[in-house]
């Protein structure tokens, strides 16, 4: 996973509220095995009609193409807890999603997989909305400059640090890795260390 630290993007506004993970990725889209190759998928629905792109869809106005940042309203990854949302949005391009609120599992996952999901409130969201923007979005600092303005965000501090540095479940696990082994060492139930 990517450690993440300042990003600097133009925002693609998708001005809906309970945006749920079956809109993100259809599950017909569910059958790769990686994490990638979602992207080409992301919002299907909305943005193809018959294979078709639906002109009026955001995604598919050229001046959002390379949009790292996306805004959105509130419930943002409702639905059911499929990890694949995430990937396709990771995969399509964006590292941070700004809503006034995100689904528990969805943000769970975005932290897991290296998606920023940041909460922000309703009235910051709908003058995000309002138009494109260019936006400099620091973790480290929990500040967004947007135009002239800086927008300061709450956000848990472990959950930073796993962002920050990049570490997956497997990596935060493995930082570990001395104490598991002395534990294992002075414990009295038999297990695998003490056999090797």
């Amino acid at each position: 996973m990517k450690p993440f630290k300042v990003i600097t993007s133009f925002t693609t506004p998708l001005n809906k509220t309970n945006v749920d993970t079956d809109q993100i990725i259809p599950k017909q889209f569910l059958k790769l095995i990686t994490k990638s190759g979602f992207g080409d998928f992301l919002f299907y629905d909305w943005r193809y009609e018959n294979g078709s792109p639906i002109q009026n869809f955001v995604l598919n106005d050229p001046k959002y193409k390379d949009s790292k940042v996306l805004v959105s309203g509130e419930n943002f990854g409702c639905g059911s807890s499929r990890e694949h949302a995430v990937w396709s949005l990771l995969d399509y391009g964006f590292n941070v999603v700004l809503a006034p609120s995100f689904a528990d599992i969805f943000q769970s996952n975005c932290i897991k997989n290296g998606l920023v999901p940041i909460s922000l409130p309703d009235d910051t969201i709908h003058w995000l909305l309002e138009t494109t923007r260019q936006v400099k979005v620091n973790l480290e600092n929990q500040m967004i400059r947007a135009d002239d303005k800086d927008i300061s965000f709450e956000f848990n501090s472990f959950q930073k640090n796993v962002l920050l540095r990049g570490l997956d479940d497997i990596s935060q696990t493995l930082n570990y890795e001395k104490e598991i082994t002395q534990f294992e060492k002075n414990s009295k139930t038999p297990s695998i260390v003490q056999s090797v």
